[in-house]
C-alpha cells in the first residue's frame, strides 16, 4: 500500500535493497534428527577464523565476513563483478532446547556444517505428599 510520502519509485528502490542483502546471507538447510539438529550453511570464500558460532537455550547465532576479492593487476578493472563481501549475521531459533555441551562444527569445502544435540527436557514433574 502507497502512504502520502512515497513513490512507485520508492518501493522499488526499498526492493532492490532487500534483495542487495538478501544475496550477502548464506543458503541454509536445517535438519531434525532424533536427538540433534544439524545446519548447513554455504559459506564459499568464508576464511574459517572469521566464522564465530554461539549457541543459547533454543538460539544458534551464526556470523562471518567475506574478504573484498583482490585484483592480481592493478591494471584490471572487473567488467562485471558479482562477488559479494562484507559481514552478516544469521540466527535460528529450535523448538527444543540445545545441549551447548554437544555443539560441533566442522568446516570443509565452503560449507559451514554445525550439529547441535537437543537438551533433555523434563515438561512435568510428580510430588507426593508427605503424611
Amino acid at each position: 500500500m502507497l502512504t502520502l510520502h512515497s513513490s512507485p519509485f520508492d518501493l522499488f528502490e526499498r526492493l532492490d535493497q532487500q534483495i542487495a542483502s538478501a544475496a550477502r546471507v548464506p543458503n541454509a538447510e536445517i535438519l531434525d534428527g532424533e536427538s540433534a539438529y544439524t545446519v548447513r550453511l554455504e559459506l564459499p570464500g568464508v576464511e574459517r577464523d572469521s566464522i564465530d558460532i554461539k549457541a543459547t537455550n533454543r538460539d544458534l547465532v551464526i556470523c562471518a565476513q567475506r574478504p573484498a576479492a583482490s585484483m592480481s593487476s592493478d591494471s584490471q578493472a572487473p567488467l562485471l563483478s558479482e562477488f559479494r563481501a562484507g559481514s552478516w549475521s544469521r540466527s535460528f531459533r529450535f523448538p527444543h532446547s540445545l545441549d551447548r555441551e554437544q555443539l560441533n562444527a566442522t568446516y570443509r569445502d565452503g560449507i559451514l556444517e554445525i550439529t547441535a544435540g537437543k537438551a533433555i527436557e523434563h515438561t512435568s514433574v510428580s510430588v507426593t505428599l508427605d503424611d
